[in-house]
């Protein structure tokens, strides 16, 4: 068969087993099994493949029909335009994270300086390495509960060259924290406990996905005490829990949409 019949093949398959996005998966995993940016997908369409390229492919395109994340089959997920290693291990890095590190990014790009931020609940680190990354003169302690997390965390920092600037710390929460920060930043799990979710995101940790307000507020309620003056907290969270936030202790807040429109990052600042 030819690339293109695969596709065609492929797509129709995810399709029907419940993807959201069949024929962008089709194009990734094959891509991926090919060893080619999926570009180059479109200038390769008469491109005949062999059993020895169609047997991978149809194993990822099955594991993918159960609902395992595209980013575990592939091993990595790009993340604010860089590549991120992902593993199981991990969250899998998601286009609504992004807004909290814009909006940090575009903070401290105003404050200038060698401003030091925190990154709590990290899993595969592209919060820190990201704004490691985007803020030059920045560093970042980053604290996991996870050791395997850590590891894929440090890994990626080191991916891209800014191991020397993000510090990883094992630990609850901002437990490992110490002295004061410019900016704490966290995606911790926020899902309350039964909610109905996708196969695809029950699919990684459930330590990085249920947490609800409750954790959310346990973080909330000692950030004043780890921020300088001036300093700013930017909390991932579900639009179902804003209205049980416990902001009291900071001097003013308010919350970022996401690219769907719905609340996603709350901004605190002392």
């Amino acid at each position: 068969m030819t690339l293109l019949e695969v596709l065609k093949r492929a797509t129709g398959y995810l399709d029907a087993h419940g993807s959201s996005s069949p024929r962008l998966d089709a194009e990734v995993l094959l891509a991926h099994i090919l060893g080619i940016r999926r570009l180059d997908l479109y200038l390769q369409f008469d491109r005949p493949l062999d059993e020895s390229q169609l047997a991978p492919y149809r194993e990822l395109t099955a594991r993918r029909s159960r609902g395992e994340p595209v980013a575990y089959l592939t091993g990595h997920r790009e993340f604010m335009a860089l590549d991120f290693a992902v593993t199981p291990a991990v969250l899998v890095p998601n286009p609504d994270t992004e807004v909290l590190v814009q909006r940090a990014v575009e903070w401290g790009r105003a404050r200038g300086g060698a401003l030091r931020f925190a990154d709590v609940g990290t899993g595969s680190g592209c919060i820190a390495v990201a704004v490691a990354h985007y803020l030059p003169e920045a560093t970042v302690d980053a604290t996991d509960v996870s050791p395997a997390a850590l590891l894929i965390a440090a890994g990626n920092a080191e991916r891209h060259g800014v191991g020397d600037r993000v510090r990883f710390l094992a630990g609850d929460l901002a437990e490992p924290l110490t002295g004061r920060y410019d900016a704490l930043l966290a995606n911790l799990p926020y899902v309350a406990d039964g909610a109905q979710l996708p196969a695809e995101v029950t699919a990684q940790p459930a330590i990085a996905l249920y947490g609800g307000a409750t954790l959310v507020n346990r973080l909330l309620e000692g950030a004043p005490n780890l921020l300088a003056p001036g300093g700013i907290a930017l909390l991932e969270i579900d639009p179902a829990i804003v209205a049980d936030l416990r902001v009291e202790g900071f001097a003013g807040s308010r919350v970022h949409r996401d690219l769907g429109g719905l609340e996603r990052v709350l901004e605190a600042w002392t």
